[in-house]
């Protein structure tokens, strides 16, 4: 990333309101139970992978208002759809491939209903659209591509990347033209070392971000292939023709060239990502709820309600968005224990959704010291602080410094009043007399991480 990133040209107002967003993962991949790395797992060839999964893709369990319902209860503003991943196949009747839902037993578009039942509860819509294409003919094979190990001379006669990047722009085009007002295009991914780079920039070294990838799932080594960027793609020439088709549309940093948002994956940066400049990015984090994007039965490493609940604090606590996962079987189903925990999600939003939507890092002079195991955020707009008591203190909480910054305080799941110490004796041994002290009841709130919704000084002249 360098200092002449210019600023986002997309309409970023509505993002760094939402804060909260639904990533779904689904496609033949689904079927596998193994997540979407299966096919290059095991080196299957693209027909033998096609000749598996498509005459077998019935999701008659589909029901996309379901999903629609559970992401707007769990309090989420947007999502972000997989509208083709590595492997291909397309979830709309795309007019540049047979690798279609249309010519599955479904014998439909999936792609249409689903944008239809987000849109009609008020979320934004966001379209993945994987750069990667292992079943087409021209994408040139590499080491991520699932016949790595092959003869690659000869599985690369006749490929041709000027064919495929006006595959991509083809489709491309088609989403941003058939499909209605799209609010993100979320390409996926540049793997060539400008992109590392890139990538590795936040929240960890490149050497250490290079680690992980050549002992992760893509087992990529840059000395011995160059990978694929932003000119396999032409980057420049595909964002030209996003911004002329969808000119308010966000675009995430994977395609290599400009972007709008920043998208680190699987982590959560120490500190508000910047650009090169120093400028704090719009950054989103994409996360999954049990360790794979796609649907698998086993779930050893499924994060419980209260994990996800701290995780979308922390990010809104820095700045940015958290974009979590779920992976539909093939079925059409959302598995039970993902849709309890966007229920659980939604239970602690319902009362606390206005610490998180409209809300960003708190201003430093604010909170320059919080007790261990609070985490803050700040809506400037209403000029309100709100602290996330994730490990319920011992009274009193004490914050260093707010003291003269707060006319008043509250719980914000029943709104009652909070109160400093009762006893003014306990405050002649404070040894920072402009702290804020309040006083806790010895038992925590029956929610799953209470918060202190704290009206600041001057809200009342901020308002008018």
């Amino acid at each position: 990333m360098t200092s002449t990133t210019p600023p986002p040209a997309g309409d970023t107002s509505w993002f760094t309101t939402a804060r909260f967003g639904l990533f779904i993962h689904w496609g033949l991949f689904s079927m596998t139970g193994r997540d979407f790395a299966h096919q290059r797992e095991t080196a299957m060839a693209a027909e033998d992978y096609a000749a598996r999964y498509l005459p077998r893709f019935d999701p008659d369990l589909y029901d996309p208002e379901a999903w629609a319902d559970a992401a707007a209860q769990a309090g989420m503003k947007y999502v972000v759809i997989i509208a083709k991943h590595h492997e291909g196949f397309c979830l709309w009747d795309s007019r540049h491939t047979d690798f279609t839902a249309v010519n599955t037993p479904a014998g439909r578009d999936l792609l249409r209903p689903m944008l239809d039942a987000f849109r009609a509860r008020g979320l934004r819509t966001g379209l993945y659209y994987s750069l990667i294409d292992w079943h087409h003919p021209d994408f040139t094979v590499d080491q991520i591509h699932p016949q790595a190990h092959g003869d690659r001379a000869q599985l690369n006669a006749g490929r041709d990347m000027n064919r495929y990047r006006e595959f991509v722009r083809d489709q491309v085009r088609e989403l941003l033209t058939d499909y209605g007002p799209i609010d993100v295009f979320w390409p996926d991914y540049s793997y060539d070392d400008a992109a590392w780079e890139h990538r590795s920039s936040s929240p960890r070294s490149k050497a250490a971000f290079l680690e992980a990838v050549k002992t992760g799932w893509t087992r990529f080594d840059p000395a011995v292939d160059p990978g694929k960027g932003a000119a396999d793609w032409d980057a420049a020439g595909l964002l030209e023709l996003v911004r002329e088709l969808q000119p308010h549309i966000l675009v995430n940093d994977r395609m290599g060239g400009d972007f709008d948002i920043v998208t680190p994956e699987q982590a959560v940066p120490g500190t508000w990502p910047t650009l090169g400049d120093g400028t704090p990015a719009v950054w989103e984090t994409c996360e999954t709820m049990y360790g794979h994007w796609g649907y698998t039965p086993a779930m050893p490493n499924l994060k419980s309600p209260e994990q996800l609940v701290a995780l979308l604090i922390e990010i809104v606590s820095k700045g940015g968005n958290l974009l979590l996962n779920v992976g539909p079987n093939g079925r059409g189903e959302i598995d039970p224990p993902s849709v309890e925990r966007l229920a659980s999600i939604g239970r602690w939003m319902r009362l606390h959704g206005r610490s998180i939507h409209g809300c960003t890092q708190a201003p430093a002079e604010l909170v320059g010291s919080l007790p261990p195991g609070t985490l803050a955020t700040y809506n400037p707009q209403a000029h309100r602080l709100y602290l996330h008591l994730l490990h319920w203190p011992t009274q009193p909480l004490v914050v260093p410094g707010l003291g003269e910054h707060v006319d008043y305080a509250q719980f914000l799941h029943d709104g009652a009043e909070v109160r400093p110490p009762s006893h003014p004796l306990e405050l002649l041994h404070a040894p920072d007399p402009d702290a804020l002290w309040l006083e806790l009841p010895i038992a925590k709130p029956d929610v799953t991480v209470p918060v202190i919704e704290l009206f600041l000084s001057g809200e009342r002249e901020r308002a008018r």
